[in-house]
């Protein structure tokens, strides 16, 4: 119970006194908490200036509160952030990595931002820890330029570049950039056919739609820089993916079939030119060799005209001879001249025939005489040649 209600100790706490009729004197008060206040900042209970004492006390109280509240300006950047300093919520300045001061609140503010963080947003799917990627009809479907409806599922990734511009330029960065980029991504696929879009074109339309971004983001000044986009997936609708599957295995076909008679034209083509170079090459050459051995002929038969213009009959027995010459080499017969002597000839006739068939085979046909190895044979065709002069010789 209280100290003035019936029942009570009936002590006042202020002055020790026992006034259960009067209020509390105020001044006894004042004096009790003077005395309090200067026993605790040294000065003397009871003696002095009374109100001198609570003064200094209230200094000392006000100095101390202002260093604390000093002190509590201080704040630490990290590595890779930046700190954005408002003064009642206007810009004042970004500070760097570091230990930094600003004047404590309510005055200033300081609001942290990572710069380097690699944020990311998706568009027309979601994916969390654990969890399949889920479709966002209402964000993934678009419609091309040919008229089809296609399901496409972005990624963005981005980071802050401008601490400034990110904080004040834009309410909702991530929203913002989410907005942009679906708007972007529609014009995109809006613009190119659905074949474009899903087979050889996602490299252009991803560089497309990054640029674009870029480019409004950059207008808005949000301070965003758009390190990269991902085209997940881009597909026709679940109700005709199957139709489309087809399409795509007939077109992979032919791409395969186009391919094999690419590889069979690259092996046949080459071998082709090849064979035909080569068969020119050796007309080329036989007609070389024809018109050398016509002109040779020619030449032959010029001198021999000339020859036997001077001399009829012997020009006429030399070709005989010859004539006989190139055809008794490459025949069997072996001929030998016995008249005049009574040597007994052994001759190994087998071999000699057999030799003699050989090189008839081996050696090819020619205009010019072909002489034997035979050496009766040789002796004897001298002897003919020898003859042949001499009745020359007698008939000039």
């Amino acid at each position: 119970m209280s100290w003035n209600e019936p029942g009570g100790d009936k002590k006042d706490p202020w002055s020790g006194r026992n006034n259960e009729n009067s209020p509390p004197d105020l001044d006894e008060v004042i004096r009790s908490l003077q005395d309090k206040l200067g026993g605790i900042f040294g000065g003397r209970s009871g003696g002095g200036d009374p109100e001198g004492a609570a003064i200094k006390g209230i200094g000392y109280l006000a100095a101390g509160a202002m260093v604390l509240w000093g002190l509590s300006g201080l704040y630490t950047v990290d590595e890779g952030t930046r700190g954005v300093v408002t003064r009642f919520g206007a810009y004042v300045e970004t500070t760097s990595p570091g230990l930094n001061w600003h004047m404590p609140a309510p005055i200033e503010q300081v609001q942290v931002i990572n710069v380097e963080q690699q944020r990311f947003i998706e568009v027309g799917y979601r994916s969390g820890s654990g969890q399949a990627m889920g479709s966002v009809p209402k964000e993934a479907m678009m419609l091309t330029k040919d008229e089809n409806i296609v399901d496409v599922r972005l990624a963005v990734q981005y980071q802050v570049k401008d601490a400034k511009d990110y904080a004040f330029n834009v309410l909702d960065p991530n929203s913002t950039l989410k907005q942009v980029t679906e708007s972007v991504e529609r014009g995109v696929i809006g613009a190119s056919n659905m074949d474009f879009v899903l087979t050889e074109g996602r490299s252009e339309i991803v560089m497309a739609i990054k640029a674009e971004i870029q480019a409004v983001m950059d207008a808005y000044k949000a301070g965003i820089l758009v390190t990269s986009v991902n085209l997940q997936d881009a597909q026709p609708p679940e109700q005709v993916q199957g139709a489309f599957e087809d399409a795509i295995r007939a077109r992979e076909d032919k791409q395969r079939l186009i391919n094999e008679a690419e590889a069979y034209s690259n092996d046949v083509v080459p071998k082709a030119r090849g064979a035909a170079s080569r068969i020119v090459q050796e007309s080329e050459g036989y007609k070389v060799k024809v018109i050398a051995e016509a002109t040779g002929d020619v030449s032959r038969f010029s001198q021999l005209m000339v020859e036997y213009k001077k001399a009829p009959a012997v020009t006429k027995q030399r070709m005989y001879i010859e004539a006989m010459e190139s055809v008794l080499g490459r025949s069997n017969n072996v001929l030998v001249d016995v008249k005049g002597g009574n040597n007994i000839m052994y001759l190994p006739l087998d071999k000699m025939t057999n030799r003699s068939t050989e090189e008839a085979v081996a050696a090819p046909v020619s205009h010019e005489p072909v002489s034997t190895s035979l050496p009766p044979v040789k002796e004897f065709k001298s002897d003919i040649r020898a003859s042949s002069r001499e009745r020359d010789v007698r008939g000039r």
